[in-house]
């Protein structure tokens, strides 16, 4: 007998309860199910997968084993048939009723060579009511599914986020502590993206448009900027390409221990997810 520890998420089969266009970037799925009231989140930039039925499909196909063998079976399953398969942030979970709040960029649908275009977002704007889905979702606030760390001893944060991050970045300033000092700069396509973000902390918030797709309007905010004494801790996510250069200049030209940054590269320009997927091997 094992005395190892239950792992710290679960299957849920869900299905879609309503979806709703917030922005002209970001469409929003809110998500329900009989045991999604087990289903906890430690806040910040909570992750979960989320699958997909294929188109045709009434359901996700997902593995036989649901057990920790799960991800070597479902790549061995026939990629036209099996669950596509996507990382997610929780937008938001509330109860009574269990809701789950999901939000899809969609500016793929118009801006080619990015990487955003894909099956979960052509889903996103497809979904209707009863549409089944499955989620491997957390069940304990510890789940190693939160990146957003600050050390012990942080003066400050730095947050920089585009549309696919954005959800995250919602969700750590609702989480940090009231008076914390933020400096937030976030990178959207439209000024309607521009959303109210709840939240305690002493934030600076900066709204970035981008003139076209291929913009980073990021990059030289963050370096024209006058940054806060004290000791800092970034958390930086977007497209893996902006977010490398932004960590190196942080590093090197900043002065930030590079074990206060934590940089998540959330798509890649010019690769779809199955693309990186297939980069693991």
């Amino acid at each position: 007998m094992s005395d190892a520890p239950p792992p710290p998420y679960r299957w849920f089969d869900l299905h879609v309860i309503r979806t709703e266009r917030v922005s002209p970037s970001l469409m929003r799925v809110t998500l329900g199910g009989d045991r999604l009231g087990e289903m906890v989140t430690g806040g910040r930039d909570q992750r979960f997968k989320l699958f997909l039925p294929q188109p045709g499909q009434a359901a996700p196909v997902l593995p036989e084993d649901l057990g920790i063998g799960w991800y070597a079976e479902w790549r061995t399953q026939d990629p036209a048939v099996r669950a596509v398969m996507r990382s997610y942030t929780v937008r938001e979970l509330r109860y009574e009723p269990a809701e789950l709040d999901v939000d899809f960029v969609q500016h793929g649908e118009h801006d080619e060579g990015t990487g955003h275009s894909g099956p979960a977002s052509h889903w996103s704007r497809t979904a209707r009511p009863g549409d089944r889905v499955a989620i491997l979702g957390p069940i304990a606030e510890e789940n190693g599914g939160v990146d957003f760390q600050p050390p012990a001893g942080t003066d400050w944060v730095l947050i920089t986020a585009d549309e696919s991050a954005l959800p995250a970045a919602a969700g750590i300033l609702a989480w940090l502590p009231a008076g914390t000092p933020a400096k937030v700069w976030i990178e959207v396509s439209h000024p309607d993206d521009v959303q109210d973000l709840p939240t305690a902390a002493e934030a600076d918030i900066t709204w970035l448009i981008r003139d076209k797709p291929t913009d980073q309007p990021v990059l030289e905010a963050v370096r024209s900027a006058d940054l806060p004494a004290g000791t800092p801790y970034a958390w930086i996510a977007g497209e893996s390409g902006t977010i490398r250069t932004l960590r190196r200049h942080l590093v090197s030209d900043r002065g930030f221990d590079r074990r206060t940054v934590t940089f998540t590269g959330y798509w890649r320009r010019g690769a779809t997810e199955e693309d990186l997927l297939a980069e693991l091997g």
